[in-house]
């Protein structure tokens, strides 16, 4: 194996599942998956074994839930990057998983191409967050919008005009070059920017970042 290839291992309840995953990753000569489990509990015992750099976790599951998974695994095991898997794209617990650390999800009847497209896209620590997604989180933030707030990492006003106007396009699901080519600038200069956001907000990466803005209403349904 190339010393590029992602170690991946994949968490579900249900076997099929876990076995489709693993035939259509191996297929790819990047990717390798290392390990399976069949619940939250199991999953975070083996992250600790293994140290996949990406975890494919299903939110529903019995012992412990991908919720509880993905914030126990986030918190313990920072370099394994978590992309949940969902039936349903407007599954209620999707925007809870953003908020307990996962970096993105995806539908399970995603096809092949976008299946390792979005292991890889997670793995380059990059947040899986098209648009249309975007607008789906957004629909569910509206949902719970006015459910207590439990904070934020660090009030806006510490951020700079641009660096507030990157974030706020992170939020709508725009890439480091979609938000170059916005602003007419490199994308190295965003790439700065946005790191700046992560530091002054205290955020692990793009998909915080854009859960915080929704938060702070930098971003509101329409």
């Amino acid at each position: 194996m190339s010393e590029r290839t992602i170690r991946v291992m994949i968490v579900d309840d249900q076997m099929m599942v876990r076995e489709g995953f693993s035939v259509l990753l191996n297929a790819m000569p990047d990717i390798e998956v290392v390990g399976e489990a069949v619940n939250g509990r199991e999953a975070v015992a083996k992250v600790a074994e293994l140290s996949p750099d990406v975890v494919l976790m299903d939110i529903r599951m019995p012992e412990l839930n991908g919720i509880e998974a993905t914030r126990e695994i986030v918190a313990s095991h920072a370099d394994s990057k978590v992309l949940v898997l969902t039936t349903f794209d407007l599954d209620e617990y999707v925007y809870q998983a953003l908020r307990a650390g996962a970096s993105g999800f995806l539908l399970k009847d995603a096809s092949a191409r976008q299946l390792a497209e979005g292991v890889r896209v997670v793995a380059a620590g990059e947040a899986l967050l098209a648009p249309t997604v975007t607008r789906r989180l957004i629909t569910e933030f509206s949902r719970l919008s006015q459910a207590p707030k439990t904070g934020t990492p660090a009030q806006v006003g510490d951020l700079t005009e641009r660096e507030t106007e990157v974030l706020v396009l992170i939020a709508q699901g725009l890439s480091n070059a979609e938000i170059a080519a916005h602003l007419v600038v490199a994308e190295s200069t965003i790439k700065t920017h946005v790191s700046r956001v992560l530091v002054k907000l205290g955020l692990r990466d793009r998909t915080q970042a854009a859960v915080f803005a929704y938060e702070a209403r930098l971003v509101t349904p329409a």
